[in-house]
């Protein structure tokens, strides 16, 4: 059978393992259940497409060599489930029908929602199980195994998921090792293909030719970062189709978000050894510092213990509450490194094998990363994107509004934000908004002298952040002076200063 030898013929000891895993979870699923009681979602996709050479090879191996002539496949019995929409792209339609012809496809072909027409099926067939192309980081992945009965509330069946572990890579291998044909949108950038409303071309994989000021996009296969092959998911109205404007975050659009609008983050450092006092945070003062330099504002910073549900907690806590959470401390492969589980149950998800991130890790750390022993590539399931940047050996992981960075010192949380916010300005990992202006005066006046006035002038400038302090415990006191409009900062220091007789205050200049 053709499938089985381009796969037993080729080099890819990876693509092999997860060939034979998914073709080991049909045939299991062929010996539950007769050829009559099973069905395969076909919906004309790479993933699905994927999924039918497994079912043609599974079956055939199934069967043994009474299924073939000459080694092709004569007869594929599969149930094949098609939801056809007026919403599809004409070219999903057109490879759907051209493929069932040429492999003998029997189609049912439902044209009502998902639902309604699954019960309806259900009822007129003897339909048990139900093969589908889904794979972790979907959508609908959270919560699924190999098999997984139907959700509460569904028609009853076994939802079998053969690929369930494989990642844009392996289905990419798969279909380049086993030359088989698929959609030709693929060719055209587009990389994971909803409905014609909410579907573009990747724009990461945008060519221009600025000689003729056409722009061409290279075919999905050639997309480096597989976790990011949902980023054509946007509404065609709002997303310009190569390139600058695609670039949405938590529901933040970067390019019309107001620039004096007021986004909010905190900072979440875990470790005991900071609780004790054994070592000093450095990373928390400069995260800040850079944070305000994008016109950001801290507004919570936290330690916890290295403990999974002290984790979860806080970043549970905090990310309701704030546009972005920045946590750091306790990724790595020791038993006191809980970073990624906190976050996982924060979301309420599991911790789930990350193929492409294992990829990073053995390329960095080589044969001491140990496949499926290496605890260091399991990441939150179906909320994980990684930040990939050619400067950084491994890329930084991006939960939802969760940005877990594994920089142990200044040097490293340095070259981290660097790389994040180049990533910013090309993908829209962050919203970067209009810089905060500070001012500080300092005085020798008493904290009894200036606390009322001091108290009234915050009332009268609600927008600025009006500090004080001392640097030392005799040195003169500080008044600092922050905010994103020089006007209004200029009015708040002349205010103060009217409170007072001449030559109370001085400027410091900043170093």
């Amino acid at each position: 059978m053709e499938i089985d030898k381009a796969i037993r013929e080729c080099d890819d000891r990876r693509l092999k393992t997860k060939y034979n895993n998914a073709v080991y979870v049909i045939q299991r699923a062929l010996a539950l259940y007769a050829t009559e009681e099973v069905a395969f979602s076909f919906n004309g996709g790479k993933d699905s497409t994927v999924l039918l050479h497994l079912l043609r090879a599974g079956y055939f191996l199934h069967k043994g060599e009474q299924s073939c002539s000459n080694g092709v496949l004569e007869d594929f019995p599969i149930r094949t489930i098609y939801f056809e929409s007026q919403s599809a792209f004409p070219e999903i339609n057109c490879f759907t029908y051209n493929t069932a012809t040429s492999y003998g496809l029997q189609l049912d072909i439902i044209r009502t929602d998902f639902k309604s027409g699954l019960e309806a099926l259900l009822k007129a067939k003897p339909i048990r199980a139900i093969f589908l192309g889904v794979r972790i980081g979907d959508p609908t992945a959270i919560g699924q195994e190999q098999f997984s009965p139907s959700s509460i509330g569904w028609p009853p069946f076994m939802r079998v998921n053969p690929i369930l572990d494989w990642s844009y890579r392996d289905v990419w291998a798969f279909i380049l090792t086993c030359k088989v044909q698929y959609c030709s949108l693929y060719d055209q950038g587009y990389t994971s293909i909803g409905s014609i409303y909410d579907t573009v071309p990747n724009s990461l994989l945008c060519i221009s030719d600025s000689s003729s000021s056409k722009e061409g996009f290279r075919p999905a296969y050639l997309l480096s970062d597989g976790r990011l092959e949902r980023a054509g998911r946007a509404k065609k109205s709002s997303a310009s189709v190569c390139g600058h404007k695609t670039a949405l975050s938590n529901g933040l659009d970067s390019v019309n978000l107001q620039k004096n609008s007021l986004l909010t983050a905190s900072t979440i450092a875990v470790g005991d050894e900071i609780l004790l006092g054994t070592v000093e945070d450095q990373l928390r003062p400069l995260l800040c510092r850079k944070l305000h330099s994008i016109g950001w504002s801290v507004t919570h910073t936290a330690i916890v213990q290295n403990d999974v549900d002290s984790v979860a907690e806080e970043v549970e806590r905090w990310k309701s509450n704030n546009d972005m959470v920045f946590i750091y401390g306790g990724v790595g492969p020791l038993h006191s490194d809980v970073t990624l589980a906190g976050v996982a149950k924060a979301f309420g998800v599991r911790l789930a094998p990350d193929e492409e991130f294992e990829e990073y890790l053995r390329h960095l750390i080589g044969d001491h990363c140990t496949g499926d022993r290496n605890e260091m590539a399991q990441l939150p399931e179906g909320i994980t994107e990684l930040l990939h940047h050619e400067k950084l050996p491994v890329p930084l992981i991006k939960c939802q509004n969760v940005i877990i960075l594994n920089a142990t010192n200044v040097t490293e949380l340095e070259k981290q934000w660097e790389c994040l916010i180049e990533l910013t300005r090309s993908t829209g990992v962050l919203a970067l908004m209009e810089q905060y202006v500070s001012k500080c005066l300092k005085t020798d006046l008493s904290d009894v002298e200036i606390a009322q006035p001091l108290m009234k002038l915050c009332l009268e400038f609600p927008d600025l952040q009006i500090g004080s302090y001392r640097e030392s415990r005799y040195g003169p006191l500080i008044i600092s002076f922050k905010g994103k409009d020089p006007a209004r900062i200029e009015s708040g220091v002349g205010a103060l200063c009217k409170k007072f007789k001449a030559g109370a205050f001085s400027e410091v200049v900043s170093s």
